[in-house]
Formats: C-alpha cells, structure tokens, sequence
C-alpha cells in the first residue's frame, strides 16, 4: 500500500477536526458544495454528449464584368462643358442598380490613368481619373489592372494608375508599382465576401509589344513567357507558384481573371482550354476572361483534386465589352454576370451554386441627345420600359438594338444559363 494512501484519511481526519483546508472530492468525482450552498447535480458518465446545433450555409454573390475602356468619342461624351469636368456617371446609370445588388462586383479596367489634359483612346489609352470615380460609385469593389493596355503609358502611367485607385479606397490586383510591391501581397487579393473568403489574381498574355520596364521587374502579372512574341507559351512555374501561395492563404475560393485569347472570336481557343485546365488542376474554382471584346460561352465543371476531393468549377471565357465606342456586330453586347458561391460552415465546403446574368447594350446613338451620346443599357429593363409605353428614352430603333442583343446574349451563351430581368431605374 502506498504511502499516499496511508497518509490520505489521517489528513482528511485532521481536516475534520479542524475545519480547515479543502474539502476532499468524492469518489465519484463530483465537487461537494460550498457551506450553506445547495447540492450538485451528479454527472452520468453513460450520459450521450450533445451534438453542436449545425449552421446554416452562407451564400454571396460576385458580379463580373467585361472590359471598361474609353475611347475618344467616349471621353469627349463624359466630358461637361458647364462645369469644366470629366463625369462618367450618366454612362453608368443604368448598370449602378445591378452591381450594388451584388455582394462583390469586378471589373475589367483597361485603360490607364495618366493624367491629363493629354488623353487618348485606342491605341495607347489614357482616360480621365473621373472615369474611375464613376466606376467605383457604380458599386465596383474590385478593378483587374493586368491586360494588353496595361502599359499603354509606359511605366508612369501604369504607376500612376495604381495611384488613382488608392486614392479612391478601391481594390485592385494584376500590376504593381515594382516587383517588392508585388512580392507584398503575392500578388493575391484576399477578400471576405458575407464571411466566405475569397482570393483573386489576374494576369494577361502581352502589352501590346511595350516592354516592362526593366527597372521595374514584376510590375505586370504576366501568364506567358514569350509576351513580347506570340504570347502563347504558358508560364507554367508561374502560375503554379501563385496559386500555392494562394491556397496557403485558405481562402474558401480562388478567382482568376484571364486577358486571353483572340479578338472579335465568340468561342474560346485551344489555348484558353489549356490553360484553363492548368488553373483548375492548380486549384482555381472561377476563371473569368477578358479581351475578344466579344461574349463567349460560359461551362461550369466538375473537379476532382488530388486527393479524391470533388469541387465545381466555372469558367466565362469572355465577358466582352463593358464599356466602348467600338460598334461591330456583338461588340456592343455584354452581361452583368452573377456568380453565386455557397459555403457550408460545417464542412468548410465552398461550391458555385448559381450563375445568372443580365444583358447590356453599350448604346451610342451616334450623336449627343439631350447631351449624352453614350450609356450602357440594362437590356431587359429598358425594353420593359418600352413595351409599357414610355418612348422617352428608348426609340424604336433603340428598342430593335436591344431586342438583338437579348437574343445574341441567349445565343452565346446557350440555354442552361438564366437571365435574369430587373429593374434598374433611374
């Protein structure tokens, strides 16, 4: 027999005696109570353990849109004269309603904010910064800067871009001021969207033959090797290095917004599948694409990692022009696209649940009326409008445009997709 065992009743006598000391446990483990308190309920070991009460799943919605550019017509449009300033805001009227609605909304910024009074359109942009005041009073969160104009303005221009949206409290992701700024973030942007958590990373194939600046290393997010030539040889190393970085992050999510494939082209290529293989393989769950200025079709995807671990996947190819001046057949025609994401707090296990999409006509009447020439039309309430009789706004030859693009939007992007009709207002 121990010694503690021994040595244990005579201390529990002596406590008694005394009163003094701790009271000693019972034996089967339950605290006596406090003088004067009342007894303890005693515990059933073969009691079963209570299950936590299960959450409910969260969902958010990402609004995507295609190219925002201003060319000449465009920038001489925005211009007003009375007040001897640069407003974008009427263009964007119609369209406000759609990206507020949404718990997160990007977009495509490709132009570059120089500075003026110089501005420019196509080939080497350089817009107004009030264009990207408008944009983010539109309800714009986050502005991919990594495509073909990006360096329109050489070095300079692309910095001081970068410093236009800081100043105005807007996210952006895909160029940097040099390659430290870079390595900073990585090169993701890490968003939490109604407690799902998501990272975002953009890249583009080229510069329209502008090099990099070779002071400024890093400063382009670039997917291919050869951008000064083709840009067609996919960087491999890279884009797996920064989708680890991004998985390290633990995002729920990864989004990536490609600037590929061939202008004026309303199917993707062999080498945007590729490489958006390589994206899902590496761990992207939503690819969107920018650049054909033309829609494209959209596919959803079953993944499986791995480790056995299946996931959906959604790719947009091209998103086509948000905003232009350019008016070929499908070059005025794009979406508000909606890209519903689903998270199980019980599981972790984050899904594409829901894709819609809203179709807009970037209208240009050619001539200012009633001083505005350009707005990017939310298609399914303009005609709305039209049909219950107002014609203030919507001409009869503006009502066919609309009617084209509401059948070219369904005609691309095919059946399994919803359009969604809302009312934008005024």
């Amino acid at each position: 027999m121990s010694a503690f065992r021994i040595f244990l009743p005579l201390l529990m006598a002596i406590g008694i005696m005394t009163g003094c000391g701790p009271a000693a446990p019972a034996a089967d483990g339950v605290q006596p109570p406090a003088a004067g308190g009342p007894p303890p309920a005693a515990t059933d070991p073969a009691a079963p353990v209570s299950e936590p009460e299960p959450q409910p799943n969260v969902t958010a919605t990402l609004a995507f849109c295609g190219d925002a550019m201003s060319h000449m017509p465009m920038t001489r449009d925005a211009y007003d004269e009375s007040a001897g300033v640069y407003d974008y805001g009427p263009m964007l009227r119609f369209v406000k309603p759609l990206a507020e609605q949404a718990d997160y909304a990007v977009v495509n910024l490709e132009t570059t904010f120089a500075g003026g009074p110089d501005y420019s359109g196509f080939p080497t942009f350089n817009t107004p910064d009030a264009l990207g005041a408008a944009l983010k009073n539109a309800g714009f969160d986050l502005f991919g800067t990594a495509n073909n104009h990006c360096m329109d303005q050489r070095y300079e221009g692309l910095a001081r871009t970068l410093d236009v949206l800081d100043e105005l409290g807007v996210k952006h992701v895909g160029t940097y001021r040099s390659e430290e700024e870079r390595a900073h973030s990585d090169g993701v942007v890490t968003v939490d969207v109604n407690g799902i958590r998501i990272a975002f990373l953009a890249y583009t194939y080229g510069t329209n033959g502008i090099p990099v600046s070779s002071k400024h290393l890093g400063t382009v997010n670039l997917f291919t090797t050869d951008y000064m030539s083709d840009g067609v040889a996919l960087d491999t190393a890279r884009l797996k290095a920064d989708l680890e970085t991004a998985e390290a992050l633990e995002p729920d999510a990864v989004v990536v917004l490609m600037h590929w494939g061939v202008e004026y082209q309303r199917a993707p290529n062999e080498y945007q599948k590729a490489a958006a293989d390589f994206l899902f393989e590496n761990g992207a769950d939503i690819v969107i694409g920018s650049h054909p200025h033309v829609l494209q079709t959209m596919e959803k995807r079953t993944l499986t990692d791995a480790d056995g671990t299946a996931r959906t996947g959604f790719v947009a190819w091209s998103l086509g022009n948000f905003m232009s001046a350019q008016n070929d057949e499908y070059t005025d025609t794009t979406v508000v696209l909606n890209v519903e994401v689903t998270k199980n707090p019980n599981t972790g296990k984050t899904e594409v649940t829901g894709v819609s999409y809203v179709p807009l006509l970037m209208l240009d009447r050619e001539q200012q009326v009633n001083g505005e020439r350009f707005a990017v039309l939310d298609a399914p309430s303009a005609m709305a409008e039209y049909e219950a009789g107002d014609h203030s706004y919507i001409s009869d030859a503006i009502y066919k445009k609309l009617q084209k693009c509401v059948s070219d939007c369904r005609s691309i992007l095919g059946e399994p997709w919803r359009a969604e009709t809302t009312q934008s207002g005024d």
